[in-house]
């Protein structure tokens, strides 16, 4: 018995539900084709070493499996045909697997570990996303503060500035009161005859 790994890129827009759905059919495959599934190990969403089909980023997924190699052909033919796979590649890991439940054992514990390390990121990542909510959320009160604090300080102002308008024109009346010149008398011409 032979032990491969497909590794392959799903699009990153992908919901968890559609990529459920291709590790359901690539199961099934191996489920027909008479080989045993070890596990699939889910990487997450990385940054691609360069641009495929306009994308930068791609969810990531490491299929274990053994088999005789008659089951590679499909799964890789299955993984062509399906649009939302970016890349993929199956490798050769182990050319003689000898003791097959100790192998199958293996990967059940790496499985569950690997389970347990996704619940806790998933935990973790509410977390953050809880606390970045909270941040925001003060952020938004302090500028609401801010903004009242501001407009509080622009009605006062314009409550003083009538005020300021009555002393400016208790102030006018004294101007004018101030000594007038008097004009220059304009001489008149006188005409000539002519």
């Amino acid at each position: 018995m032979r032990e491969y790994e497909t590794t392959f890129i799903v699009q990153p827009e992908i919901s968890d539900e559609g990529s459920q759905a291709i590790l359901a059919k690539l199961d099934g495959i191996l489920e027909t084709g008479g080989a045993t599934r070890l596990m699939c190990e889910d990487h997450g969403k990385r940054k691609l070493a360069y641009e495929v089909r306009k994308f930068h980023k791609g969810h990531y997924y490491t299929l274990q499996f053994l088999d005789e190699g008659q089951v590679v052909p499909e799964i890789e033919r299955v993984l062509r045909l399906e649009e939302s796979v970016l890349r993929f590649l199956t490798i050769l890991e182990n050319e003689d697997v000898e003791d097959v439940e100790a192998r199958k054992a293996s990967a059940s514990e790496a499985e569950d570990e690997q389970t347990k390390r996704a619940t806790e990121r998933a935990q973790r990542e509410a977390e953050e996303a809880a606390a970045r909510r909270e941040a925001e959320e003060a952020e938004r009160l302090a500028a609401a503060t801010a903004a009242a604090e501001a407009a509080a300080v622009a009605e006062s102002a314009a409550a003083a500035a009538p005020a300021e308008a009555e002393v400016a024109e208790g102030e006018a009346p004294a101007a004018e009161a101030a000594p007038e010149v008097p004009d220059a008398p304009v001489a008149e011409k006188e005409e000539t005859p002519s």
